[in-house]
């Protein structure tokens, strides 16, 4: 008796760049269900959902094929004074692509890993960021914030939180 050895084809391998680029693809498609990205002004944005958190939308740019914004809450660090979480993002309109540029305030990736990082632990750091993103896009839309509920905030107008009214 012979054994037939069957040639099982090899399921194609994702390597950490494509990875990353379709974390960068999700995370597109999920902004654009949480935001009218092509009517966004510069500006800041308030969305008030059922869960009580208020989303916080500051456009911070506006450039001819990318739109830099900060996704926070209407909450702030206490050691700090900053919004926390907060997440700045870096959105590619023409290649319909996503990236957090950095968290918090004064936390870019040269704070956080030195000047001279492994190129592994940089991209290792920029996985991590973009998976948080990713995850946090998936629960604001999960809790109700979107386009339907995202309203302009008028200059020097003071937003109160719902939740700690």
């Amino acid at each position: 008796m012979s054994l037939v050895h069957a040639t099982v084809p090899s399921l194609p391998r994702f390597s950490r760049l494509g990875w990353l680029m379709g974390l960068y693809g999700e995370n597109f498609q999920r902004l654009e269900r949480l935001l009218p990205i092509a009517a966004l002004r510069p500006g800041r944005y308030v969305s008030h959902s059922v869960d009580g958190l208020d989303l916080v939308v500051e456009v911070l740019d506006i450039h001819p094929y990318t739109l830099e914004l900060r996704l926070s809450y209407l909450l702030d660090d206490p050691v700090t004074g900053q919004p926390d979480p907060s997440a700045y993002v870096r959105i590619y309109r023409d290649a319909r692509q996503a990236e957090v540029t950095h968290c918090y305030v004064g936390q870019r990736w040269q704070d956080v890993l030195g000047m001279h990082p492994a190129p592994r632990v940089l991209f290792g750091h920029r996985l991590r960021m973009n998976s948080f993103l990713n995850k946090w896009l998936e629960f604001l839309i999960g809790q109700g914030h979107g386009e339907h509920t995202l309203v302009e905030v008028a200059d020097g107008a003071e937003v109160a939180n719902a939740a700690c009214a």
